[in-house]
């Protein structure tokens, strides 16, 4: 089976390849230079000269404050580009498996969000990756949705919590949203494996098990640093003014496809791979985070 990953120089894109790597099956990355997603006519010639079995579409405009402003750039690349894409991989024959987020919901519910929940967005972000949702489900393409994404890679809040620990006596952190760390290499082998399964097209769930807030993720690295938690200040969403406004609640229920392990466990294996150093001796699983 031959697998085509777009957005190929990103976090989520590195796990995907080294999991596709295990399967000894022929895969392509690509960034944005070698194929632009926006450009039609590539995509069109591109997969056609390709013939890729399966797309894994980790491709996107990910700056959520920025698409307050560039609505049009970021639904362009968020929407536009995958309805071209989902279109020529309905006609190659090809699966497309395509990222999206809990941001496509306003963050109200009661409880987490099931798949077949509609969508209403409260930014510019979330209604472009609700248009690209939209664009691959018309052609009968898989949708998965995730949340909250760290990984050896890329700027992530892991990352920045390791550095601040490093460079600040305390640290103020947003303590009334709440949702699902997932690290990208747990994320990357449910994509591989939804995409080799026989599961219908359609919209799925892939994020930790579990839920806690930007706070409890935050004390969670402190101790596994073998800092004092107690650092990290619990503060309102008030307290760090955005462009965009974010979800309250944003999680995701998954009752399609397999589940993911909790989140806190995710972490702690995740912890030589992100730092190149094994978890704190001191921090216990499941004593500190929420």
């Amino acid at each position: 089976m031959r697998w085509l990953v777009t957005g190929g120089r990103g976090m989520l894109a590195a796990d995907v390849l080294h999991r596709i790597a295990v399967t000894g099956e022929p895969v392509l990355a690509l960034g944005r230079d070698e194929l632009d997603l926006c450009d039609a006519r590539a995509v069109r010639d591109f997969v056609g000269a390709y013939r890729p079995r399966v797309v894994v579409n980790c491709a996107g405009w990910t700056a959520v404050d920025l698409a307050e402003t560039r609505e049009t750039e970021a639904m362009e690349v968020n929407g536009t580009a995958v309805r071209t894409l989902a279109r020529v991989c309905e006609r190659a024959g090809a699966r497309l498996v395509h990222l999206s987020t809990d941001y496509v919901f306003d963050g109200t519910a009661a409880g987490p969000y099931p798949e077949d929940a509609e969508p209403s967005p409260v930014n510019a972000y979330g209604r472009t990756k609700l248009a690209g949702e939209r664009a691959a489900l018309e052609h009968g393409q898989y949708v998965v949705r995730t949340a909250w994404l760290y990984g050896a890679g890329g700027p992530n809040f892991v990352r920045t919590m390791t550095r601040l620990a490093a460079t600040r006596p305390l640290v103020d952190v947003v303590d009334d949203q709440r949702g699902q760390p997932t690290w990208s290499a747990d994320l990357a082998d449910h994509l591989v494996r939804l995409a080799q399964s026989d599961l219908p097209p359609g919209v799925y769930h892939a994020v930790s098990a579990g839920e806690t807030t930007w706070y409890g993720l935050a004390r969670e690295v402190f101790a596994l640093l073998g800092e004092d938690p107690d650092r990290v200040r619990p503060v309102p969403s008030t307290a760090f003014p955005r462009p965009a406004r974010r979800p309250a609640t944003s999680l995701l229920a998954v009752t399609r496809g397999e589940p993911i392990r909790h989140w806190r466990d995710a972490l702690h294996a995740a912890w030589p791979v992100l730092t190149g150093r094994a978890p704190h001796a001191g921090q216990a699983v499941g004593k500190v985070g929420w």
